[in-house]
């Protein structure tokens, strides 16, 4: 699996720095604080984490097939918890608190990481944004798991700003077209709509490039 960015990949392990990077995050926050929204969403931060782990889970599922791109999802059933939440298959035990969803989550990511490992580097799957192959799920996983705990940070009020190196490998695999004018991070919040600038204004209609990059 190799990209552009001076030959710098995005693997399981990648996947796995992210969720760790949220765990630390958000660990500790009062059970409470999780009612609040996430940022600038309409899901409250226990939502929004149970959305990432159906992510993580739902990425990682596509490469359990002999034949991913034989059908568009893998399909089990879908539900929300209350209108306008978000849909998943993947929901967190409330009695286990927050620390059991973030187990939920990193479970989930554990997963992603040793499926895109495990799969040929050519093979692709099946994504609403194109066809991707293994090192652009694990792209699209760390993406997810990065915005994601940016998102919750903002809610339950601390630090959520992704780290540089993860920014930097997503944003050459993902969105190769924007460049980083300041950090590595900001350009990835930008790039997925979540702040702005004077140079830039806020994304409100984005995508991420998921076709395999060319040699």
């Amino acid at each position: 699996m190799s990209s552009e960015s001076g030959g710098a990949s995005v693997r399981g392990e990648h996947v796995r720095e992210a969720v760790a990077h949220c765990v630390r995050t958000v660990s500790g926050v009062p059970a409470a604080r999780w009612r609040v929204p996430a940022g600038d969403l309409e899901w409250t931060c226990w939502e929004t984490l149970e959305h990432l782990a159906d992510d993580l889970l739902t990425y990682a599922l596509r490469f359990g097939l002999a034949h991913p791109m034989g059908v568009d999802r893998v399909p089990l059933r879908m539900s929300s918890d209350r209108p306008g939440g978000p849909a998943n298959v993947v929901f967190g035990d409330r009695a286990a608190g927050p620390e059991g969803l973030l187990t939920v989550v990193e479970a989930c990511g554990g997963l992603l990481a040793a499926a895109v490992d495990g799969a040929p580097a050519t093979v692709l799957a099946p994504h609403v944004f194109g066809a991707s192959d293994p090192e652009g799920f694990a792209a699209m996983g760390v993406t997810e798991t990065l915005v994601h705990t940016y998102d919750i940070a903002r809610g339950v009020q601390r630090d959520g700003a992704p780290p540089e190196e993860l920014s930097r490998r997503v944003l050459a695999r993902l969105f190769p077209d924007v460049a980083i004018t300041d950090t590595a991070s900001s350009a990835l919040l930008w790039a997925t709509g979540r702040v702005e600038s004077p140079e830039r204004p806020r994304r409100t209609d984005w995508r991420w490039h998921g076709a395999p990059l060319a040699p």
